[in-house]
């Protein structure tokens, strides 16, 4: 039987609009570039309060402000512009409600539903959206989640975070860092239901890679709310950081104007607010990483508390009684599953000052590639099999394909073995379509240990029926070459990650198509050297088939057509 998000009926999705009351107070030019929309989440509908991502006020921030408000503990209106309208857009409760049902299989057994935005799939128009005035109540900032940004995202990697593609007119990484971490609780001010339920949320502290979770935001803000308004995107938790996981990545799809969307995580009784979307597209030197930053809402609810607490100036009943359940005990989280397993047996691999990532096929034995090693004899290996356990030990590069070999594999062998390494299950069939994993060092090396990914196995590509090259939607980053592809509900290792895709024409990387070598490929080199440690197998690895070239350089063969730009 299917159970609803709680406050489902009431769409806890909503809009934010920021303008001027008359018009505006000052010359328009002189107004920063910028959206003045976002999304946000109904916490409470008595009395009606909203929570929604600071970026949005910042606009409107007093001039005399500018120097010293970024130090402040909590901004209050009057340090915005005087003349200031809010506006919260939300669905009407009289419109009529589409429900979509996810496969049982997709919720490990718990089987949910979310509230689509009603007028997305009728002919009415925005008479379904309804109008409140709002006012601002604070702006806090929530230094949980700025300590781990400053961690995660380093200004030596060329981050940003926005709509904007690298190369347009933006911020600096200091402008983006300055504003990120801000929030915004407002007060509704013709919406109180007596009665009314508030949010039920949940502590990021309970979630772990891999864990299932469901965005739901309005992409381009306050822009044809009848189509866009709470839209939803699923995907798991990609990787985790600060006190409390006060920073998660996701690799659900987000959109601009989805800042201040909310992400509800599974749990036996439903979905719960989790997070709060801060940055839905994050860009690393000009490769898209096409992750979403969330910030946990516990760590922002806290943030306010604190405020509460330590002024008297604020009602009390400002703050809903939000609930902080416990995570039951048939959530769908990937506790001690598959892909727990499959982050254990990837590791990072460092030569020099390059890294890759990869996979541990035995308690000595690594998989990895040959750009990873790049020449090298030698390289360190960082073992993390658990988040309590890391290892460090070197390893020596017994094996490299050569540069002209298709296939970018080497092979690692590492002075100390790890007695608890429990070896992958190797698959021997590939099915296109399953649900994979993808496991790396991608994008953060080892500053929050490895990411994961998920997608489906998109193609197996064939030379005389046997599997050459698999091709995977997993979003695949700079530093996850040598990761791992694996089936996410067998956790049966698939193959070795090589590459995503660059347009070498435009020089655009897509994340999420990519290239891995099929363990198949590998197996019977791998089962003769574990058990002779004769390279015989590997060596042929040199000596392929011609159409298994031309796979691999993404070109067709002479005389068919022109050179792919790929």
């Amino acid at each position: 039987m299917a159970a609803s998000l709680p406050l489902a009926g009431e769409k806890v999705g909503c809009v934010i609009s920021i303008s001027h009351l008359h018009g505006t107070s000052e010359d328009p030019g002189s107004l920063p570039r910028g959206p003045w929309s976002g999304s946000g989440v109904l916490l409470s509908q008595s009395p009606g309060m909203v929570l929604c991502h600071g970026m949005i006020f910042s606009p409107f921030l007093l001039e005399s402000e500018h120097p010293h408000w970024a130090q402040r503990q909590v901004l209050l209106p009057d340090n915005f512009s005087p003349d200031i309208q809010i506006c919260v857009l939300r669905p009407s409760d009289h419109s009529s409600q589409t429900r979509f049902s996810w496969p049982n299989e997709d919720l490990q057994g718990s089987s949910l539903s979310l509230r689509f935005n009603p007028l997305s799939s009728c002919l009415e128009a925005p008479d379904g959206v309804e109008r409140h005035e709002a006012k601002l109540l604070m702006l806090v900032p929530c230094r949980q989640f700025q300590n781990a940004v400053s961690k995660v995202f380093r200004a030596s990697d060329q981050w940003h975070f926005g709509g904007e593609e690298v190369g347009e007119e933006s911020g600096s990484f200091a402008d983006d860092l300055r504003f990120l971490h801000w929030f915004a609780l407002l007060r509704i001010l013709d919406c109180d239901f007596p009665g009314g339920s508030s949010m039920s949320c949940m502590p990021a502290a309970f979630l772990r890679k891999g864990d299932p979770l469901f965005a739901c935001g309005s992409p381009f803000g306050s822009f044809c709310p009848d189509i866009f308004m709470n839209t939803l995107s699923k995907g798991i938790v990609s990787n985790l950081a600060g006190e409390g996981n006060a920073l998660i990545l996701t690799d659900a799809r987000c959109l601009p104007g989805t800042e201040g969307g909310g992400i509800f995580a599974v749990s036996g009784v439903g979905l719960q607010l989790i997070g709060m979307i801060v940055a839905p597209l994050c860009w690393k030197s000009s490769e898209w990483v096409g992750l979403t930053l969330v910030c946990a809402v516990d760590c922002i609810l806290e943030s306010i508390r604190n405020v509460l607490a330590e002024s008297h100036r604020f009602p009390k009943t400002w703050l809903p009684p939000l609930r902080l359940a416990a995570k039951a005990q048939n959530m769908a989280v990937a506790k001690d599953g598959p892909v727990q397993r499959m982050l254990a047996a990837v590791v990072l691999v460092e030569c020099g000052s390059t890294w890759g990532s990869g996979v541990m096929v035995s308690s000595r034995v690594v998989l990895t590639c040959r750009h990873v090693v790049s020449g090298a004899s030698s390289v360190r290996v960082r073992i993390q099999p658990s988040p309590e356990q890391k290892l460090v030990t070197k390893g020596k590069v017994v094996f490299a394909t050569q540069e002209t070999s298709p296939y970018d594999v080497a092979l690692v062998e590492l002075e100390d073995s790890l007695s608890t390494f429990v070896e992958p299950v190797l698959a021997s069939k590939f099915c296109e379509g399953e649900d994979v994993s993808m496991v790396g060092f991608g994008a953060f090396g080892q500053v929050c240990g490895p990411s994961v990914t998920s997608g489906i196995l998109s193609a197996v590509i064939t030379v005389e029926e046997k599997p050459v090259m698999l091709q995977a939607t997993c979003a695949v980053h700079g530093g996850s070459s040598g990761g791992a592809l694996f089936a996410t509900h067998s956790g049966k290792l698939l193959g070795i990650v090589a590459s995503n895709t660059r347009d070498n024409s435009i020089g655009a990387t897509y994340p999420h198509l990519n290239f891995s070598v099929p363990i198949t490929v590998l197996q019977p080199a791998l089962l003769e050297y574990t058990r002779s440690r004769d390279l015989r197998g590997f060596r042929e690895l040199n000596r392929v088939a011609d159409r298994v070239r031309v796979v691999w350089r993404l070109q067709r063969e002479p005389g068919e057509v022109p050179l792919s730009k790929l």
